[in-house]
């Protein structure tokens, strides 16, 4: 470090400005890369098929093209087998979501002039479809490996990770746990209870059921315990809720009259700009399980929600419910409502923590 820097502020405060600029180009090149490199396995995926590559050259294609692309390209990665095979699939995934595409014998031009099919399917929009080109190859792979034959389903988990910038890892969670099938599912009120607009978007932050995987509990397990296992894995547990939900506390004690009354867990959605209270049962659902969050949810109107806040929501999350029998019991309320169940797929059973050996008795081994 400079003399320089250290005694004159407009130096310092200028050399700080240009790692900042530099930064933000080094950011917007690598993102420029992906784009490119992106739109090169689609055409590359595009020779594949149009070519029939595989029925021309042979079982052995793969093999025999990931070699001569290396040949030809040494110290070049991306072109194994598997990565050839992924161009493959990439293409085949989205190519009906892609106008001008690339044809054989095509240069370097066609990869420029790719455009997107604004009118696939009437949700899509062009600047929604253009995300194919988006988000890192490594994210595609995942999504590929899942949902190769189901372009729509593929489509969202690409519009979801550059909604809420899912890393590598989060997506492979919502993939492993069927977010698609699972989000917006719960049984609610809110088309008659919310403004459209807001109806709308509380209920695409719903899910049915929740996947509570995270929690590690063993069987049998009381209310009690799944609740502070949840708020101990509290970090996965705001991320299977939803994007925008804050937590604000458990057992939450709120002064009605002369009563205290203690909510199970209070959370805020910064884009409901709303608070959402969620009853958590280890039951099945029954109607009374509404009646007590109904009341929550006026407490909280009433003693909680400021004039910029929109109207509170209560969730009742059960283990498990009757479709029917859950919205019909909601057709008496006039609070905002939603009811979900939850699945634990991997909780173990009661006698597997016994077959675990105690810490004495790895000490012991270790000392033997």
């Amino acid at each position: 470090m400079s003399k320089l820097i250290k005694i004159n502020n407009d130096y310092a405060s200028w050399i700080k400005h240009l790692s900042l600029r530099f930064r933000q180009s080094q950011i917007k090149a690598a993102v420029k890369v992906n784009s490119e490199m992106l739109k090169f396995y689609f055409s590359l995926g595009a020779d594949i098929v149009t070519k029939q590559a595989e029925s021309k050259w042979g079982d052995g294609f793969f093999k025999n093209l990931s070699q001569d692309l290396q040949d030809a390209l040494p110290g070049v990665k991306g072109f194994s087998e598997t990565s050839l095979k992924y161009a493959k699939y990439f293409y085949l995934t989205y190519q009906e979501y892609v106008i001008n595409r690339p044809q054989v014998g095509d240069g370097l031009d066609s990869l420029q002039k790719m455009e997107i099919s604004p009118q696939v399917e009437d949700e899509i929009t062009p600047q929604i479809a253009a995300q194919i080109f988006s988000i890192p190859w490594g994210h595609h792979k995942l999504i590929i490996d899942k949902y190769k034959e189901q372009p729509q389903k593929a489509l969202f988990y690409v519009h979801q990770t550059i909604k809420y910038n899912w890393s590598r890892s989060v997506l492979l969670n919502f993939l492993d746990t069927n977010l698609y099938e699972r989000q917006g599912k719960a049984i609610t009120n809110f088309k008659t209870t919310l403004p459209a607009v807001d109806s709308d978007l509380a209920q695409q932050l719903t899910k049915d059921p929740y996947c509570f995987d995270f929690a590690g509990l063993t069987e049998p397990y009381r209310e009690k315990e799944l609740k502070e296992a949840l708020l101990q894995n509290i970090t996965k547990f705001l991320l299977e809720l939803g994007n925008g939900f804050a937590y604000m506390g458990k057992e939450y004690r709120l002064q009605v009259g002369d009563t205290e009354q203690f909510l199970d867990l209070l959370f805020y959605n910064v884009e409901l700009r709303a608070y959402v209270v969620v009853e958590v049962k280890v039951t099945s659902f029954e109607p009374g399980h509404l009646g007590q969050l109904s009341a929550y949810v006026s407490c909280v109107n009433h003693l909680l929600k400021k004039p910029a806040d929109n109207a509170t929501i209560g969730l009742l999350v059960c283990k498990d419910k009757d479709n029917v029998f859950a919205q019909y019991s909601l057709e008496g309320y006039n609070q905002p409502l939603g009811i979900s169940g939850f699945e634990m797929s991997k909780v173990m059973p009661a006698n597997f923590k016994s077959t675990l050996p105690s810490i004495e008795d790895i000490e012991r081994e270790l000392k033997d």
